[in-house]
């Protein structure tokens, strides 16, 4: 096989594992910079439609509801990491064409973006009406349905694009594969 040849089949791998790297680095820190915003104004405005807000930017962003509950916004709030692993699950796959992969990782961010306000707001109306319930809630929210919204995310996906591949298995099978036909081609 030629050189030429080679390096088509080896491209998109590590430029799909190249832009997992980068959008990784530092700290997720493109994640937080794209869904800050888009989360709390989101979250504003959807809790703007039931109750009295006040925004007040800084380093964290607060909403203040009905004048007396504070909503702060944190990274955990935003959950750049859950965009960062729906990222990981749509480019460890193999043999999907650009234009599809870009609707397949819209559509999972659109998706966890819009489960996430809804979260955040009914999080915002446990708080409202049992401030004891509440720590209890958030933690069920934070341990036990982050992993499952993104996970049940990543299914739907499976099944609306019909996924064949398995992410990183699939790559690492292909590269190995063309390890174990080299060595063959070298004792022939």
């Amino acid at each position: 096989m030629s050189t030429t040849k080679q390096l088509k089949q080896f491209f998109p791998i590590i430029f799909r594992y190249l832009i997992l790297i980068l959008a990784g680095i530092p700290n997720l820190w493109i994640f937080y910079f794209i869904f800050t915003p888009l989360t709390v104004y989101a979250f504003y405005f959807l809790t703007g439609l039931f109750f009295n807000v006040l925004l007040i930017k800084g380093p964290t962003d607060i909403i203040l509801i009905n004048n007396n509950v504070p909503i702060e916004f944190v990274k955990a709030c935003i959950a750049g990491s859950a965009y960062y692993l729906l990222l990981i699950l749509n480019l460890s796959i193999p043999k999907i064409k650009i234009n599809k992969r870009i609707k397949m990782i819209l559509f999972s961010f659109l998706s966890f973006f819009i489960i996430n306000i809804l979260r955040i707001f009914l999080l915002t109306l446990v708080l409202l009406k049992s401030p004891l319930l509440f720590e209890k809630v958030h933690m069920f929210f934070w341990y036990f349905l982050s992993i499952v919204l993104v996970a049940g995310i990543w299914f739907v996906e499976v099944k609306m694009f019909k996924i064949k591949e398995i992410p990183f298995y699939s790559d690492l099978k292909f590269l190995t594969g063309e390890v174990w036909k080299r060595k063959i081609k070298k004792k022939s």
